[in-house]
């Protein structure tokens, strides 16, 4: 694995991350779904993860890559804020434009409400696994196999339960388990795009990295505030949902620091 690209590496770090969102939905083909309290106490535990991989791996990095470049000391942080919000802002913008072109032919009747929250959600977990698929791809760039591997275990973790959580809702509108489970597997495949993206532009240009490394923090912050909180505390399991986001933190905190 050491002689392999930085590129090459991003690919097949992503890819594996992306390939356990279809292992997280295994459930759905055998008929044994988690209650809605285990499933949220799932996605708080991915949103810890991602949250840890925000600041951990990527907004401290992001930090120590920009110091060396300005002798001015506010310099780096002000590039890392401007990238985080930028990071933020794209995903609100593609969460905010896409779902509306997709939905206009949507089924009618008193189902199409609940149908449309479901694939609203589905195209949201495929949305930010774009970025996540970035992150991973931009720890791959610069350090190899140290710099990418925390960040693809930890990412990969947290992908289990939302391809359960995607499998679950579809199965919940009637789709068959087959089908239900193929869905679910095919929204962590944007995540090696992602992460060839992320080394690739990384490896050509070493100036971009800490940009690079706040921007994909940015956009997974904005997931975990947006969409993973609220939908795990809908249904009135806060404190499961909670207690999963703090083992999932400090999970990733740990892999990061011991294979960091």
């Amino acid at each position: 694995m050491e002689n392999l690209s930085p590129i090459m590496l991003g690919f097949l770090g992503s890819l594996a991350a992306g390939s356990l969102t279809a292992v997280g939905a295994v459930p759905v083909l055998f008929g044994r779904i988690p209650s809605r309290a285990t499933r949220d106490l799932s996605l708080g535990f991915a949103a810890g993860v991602m949250l840890a991989a925000s600041f951990f791996s990527l907004i401290i990095p992001a930090l120590d890559a920009a110091e060396p470049m300005f002798e001015n000391g506010a310099m780096p942080a002000a590039i890392v804020c401007v990238a985080i919000l930028l990071g933020m802002g794209a995903v609100a913008l593609m969460n905010e434009k896409l779902p509306h072109e997709h939905f206009k032919t949507g089924r009618e009747g008193p189902e199409a409400a609940s149908l449309r929250r479901v694939w609203l959600f589905i195209i949201a977990i495929t949305i930010h696994n774009f970025p996540e698929g970035l992150a991973v791809g931009v720890g791959f760039g610069p350090g190899g196999m140290q710099g990418g591997l925390p960040l693809a275990i930890g990412i990969g973790l947290q992908n289990v339960p939302e391809g359960l959580a995607v499998a679950v809702s579809l199965l919940g509108e009637g789709y068959p388990k087959l089908r239900a489970w193929g869905i679910a597997a095919l929204t962590g495949m944007v995540e090696p795009i992602g992460g060839l993206l992320g080394a690739g532009i990384i490896t050509l240009s070493e100036p971009l990295l800490p940009w690079g490394l706040a921007f994909a923090a940015g956009a997974m912050l904005y997931v975990i505030s947006h969409e993973i909180i609220p939908e795990t505390h809908r249904n009135g399991n806060q404190n499961r949902a909670t207690l999963g986001l703090a083992v999932g933190l400090v999970l990733m905190l740990f892999l990061d620091v011991w294979l960091g």
